[in-house]
């Protein structure tokens, strides 16, 4: 039998079938706008924004039972509403249970309050709706919200007309959408500021929030806007962020910074080399903004937002597309910011530019209450203040405090709980919502984060003043990271561990050594994660007590920060037992 030629066995052989194409990452100016996924076909079928037309006129009069799935795990989110985890229902039980066994008919609800600013008449209305209509609940959160809960959809009507009253709203709190703009909590107002954001935040605010042409983004889209020194609004996990500078040739404007985010695929936000004026910069949000709506990731969920764009295109094709296709002109360049000297958080006496001053104060983890906002309306009305900020720390700022008034104000901060000068760990921790509300966490955090501090002030005061000015303790009670656990110096986020019995207790994974740029890092950096390193609810005051103490006995000095003691030692040192301090307890 004569032999094949190569050409002849080649057209013999069976032919490999050709490789499929790649799957479409679902953006808009590239894949088309067919949507691939549930989460796109809703935002498809009827824009988020057109649902409180249903909530005030059907769903409000006819009750819970009468809203569609689409709009109640959907669409009321575009007007900050979230289903509340219905009572009983245990730990990790969303990942397996069907929604309806999840969903309590009880709302959170979340006020919408761009830059943290705040007049007391706000506040005060703020205060009644909680106490008239959630139970007189309420909490400060890390964007600079304040968050009511068991709010029933019969009330929101309501509660809408009376915050809209006084100039506040839900627009956009929640959904795929332009969240809350971060904003200096000083802004307008410091004597160390070097540019202020007001103008920008209130720009992009009025112009861009509720704009139906910008309310289907691929996921949530969040903003971090500051001109003060300190860098006091995380601009580094933001997915756009300015941070205030002096330009030695055009003078204060702002770094142009894009694609941070945390959760379970932690990414920093990166330069994009620009320097933006006061007046680009409400286009060049825009524009940024556009950007990540039409070519954002939206086949995956766990894909969709900036930071994945980023880190395929990188900083300089990103910046080149909105250049070229959304703004019309090329950006001047520009040096990054000084890196921070002051702390970001603002607690404390400060003085403002005016001669007069501010006071930051520090609730417990955010959590505060209804009556409590109410007394504090009061308290600066009476010393003659109108105004406070929110800050992304849990923190609150009361402004415009005359000197002779200090003291008073600070007594009466201390007698709602809101302590103008806390110890450290006070100071330094914060907690998300946690499983007493929130259908996704897995452990409690608030009450855990209370007795956390409460517990390390009475067991480490005989080393009170040795501890530095800042060490924070993060809480998170899932991997999300609402309380940003990976920028902390001890993370800690909430799992189901074994016990003994072979049950499962509530626990923490720990990340030690995190934290953003501030005036003791001049790098961000994410926290270390040991193998294995994972501590009981029950157990965390003790292993906190005891790295705490490791950290001060063998620190190389007492200008070494925790964050770098913790990327420095072996591992050993950061487990749950020190193998020294075993040795020491067996001789």
């Amino acid at each position: 039998m004569a032999s094949l030629t190569p050409t002849e066995t080649a057209d013999a052989a069976p032919k490999r079938p050709a490789r499929p194409s790649k799957r479409p990452n679902g953006q808009w100016k590239v894949d088309g706008t067919d949507p691939l996924n549930h989460n796109e076909e809703f935002k498809q079928a009827d824009n988020g924004l057109n649902v409180r037309e249903r909530i005030e006129q059907i769903y409000s009069k006819q009750g819970f039972a009468s809203i569609e799935p689409d709009d109640l795990r959907g669409r009321f989110r575009w007007w900050g509403l979230y289903t509340q985890r219905r009572p009983g229902v245990p730990a990790g039980a969303h990942t397996s249970l069907p929604p309806e066994e999840v969903d309590d008919e009880y709302f959170m609800l979340r006020v919408r309050i761009d830059g943290g600013a705040l007049t007391t008449e706000q506040l005060r209305t703020i205060g009644e709706l909680s106490r008239d209509y959630a139970r007189n609940t309420a909490d400060v959160t890390d964007r600079q919200n304040i968050q009511l809960h068991w709010v029933r959809v019969e009330d929101v009507p309501e509660i809408w007309r009376r915050l809209e009253a006084v100039d506040l709203g839900t627009t956009e709190a929640c959904g795929d959408t332009p969240r809350v703009i971060l904003g200096s909590p000083v802004a307008g107002i410091s004597a160390d500021e070097i540019i202020d954001p007001t103008p920008v935040i209130q720009e992009i605010s009025q112009r861009y929030i509720g704009d139906d042409t910008l309310s289907n983004l691929p996921r949530k889209y969040k903003t971090a806007i500051t001109g003060h020194p300190s860098q006091d609004v995380v601009h580094e996990i933001n997915d756009f962020g300015l941070v205030g500078l002096d330009h030695a040739e055009h003078g204060p404007g702002y770094d142009l910074w894009v694609g941070g985010g945390l959760s379970t695929n932690s990414r920093l936000a990166e330069r994009l080399g620009a320097f933006v004026t006061q007046e680009e910069a409400p286009e060049v949000w825009h524009a940024v903004t556009q950007a990540f709506r039409d070519y954002g990731y939206r086949r995956l969920r766990n894909k969709a937002r900036m930071k994945f764009l980023i880190n395929d295109w990188g900083a300089e094709k990103f910046r080149q597309v909105i250049e070229d296709e959304y703004l019309g002109y090329r950006l001047k360049d520009g040096p990054p910011a000084p890196a921070p000297s002051i702390p970001g958080d603002h607690v404390g006496v400060h003085a403002q530019k005016d001669g007069r001053y501010y006071i930051g104060a520090a609730p417990v983890v955010g959590r505060v209450d209804g009556e409590l906002l109410i007394r504090l309306a009061e308290l600066l009305e009476a010393h003659g203040s109108h105004r406070l900020r929110t800050t992304p720390h849990q923190k609150i700022v009361v402004l415009d405090i005359a000197a002779e008034h200090i003291d008073s104000v600070k007594e009466g901060l201390k007698a709602l709980d809101l302590d103008p000068e806390p110890t450290v760990f006070r100071r330094s921790t914060m907690a998300c919502t946690g499983i007493e509300y929130c259908k996704l966490a897995i452990v409690e955090t608030k009450v855990t984060a209370r007795q956390t501090i409460e517990q390390l002030e009475t067991r480490l005061a005989d080393v009170a003043d040795q501890l530095p000015e800042r060490l924070t303790l993060h809480i998170n009670g899932c991997p999300n990271s609402c309380a940003r656990i990976q920028t902390a110096d001890i993370g800690l986020k909430g799992q189901l561990l074994p016990d003994d019995d072979g049950e499962k207790t509530p626990g923490f994974q720990v990340h030690l050594g995190g934290g953003l740029a501030s005036s003791d890092r001049e790098d961000p950096g994410l926290g270390r994660t040991v193998r294995g390193l994972k501590v009981t609810a029950d157990g965390l005051v003790d292993y906190s007590e005891a790295l705490i103490r490791r950290y001060l006995r063998s620190r190389s000095s007492a200008s070494e920060t925790f964050a770098e003691w913790a990327h420095r030692v072996d591992e050993s040192h950061l487990q749950l037992e020190d193998p020294e301090e075993q040795e020491g307890s067996r001789a």
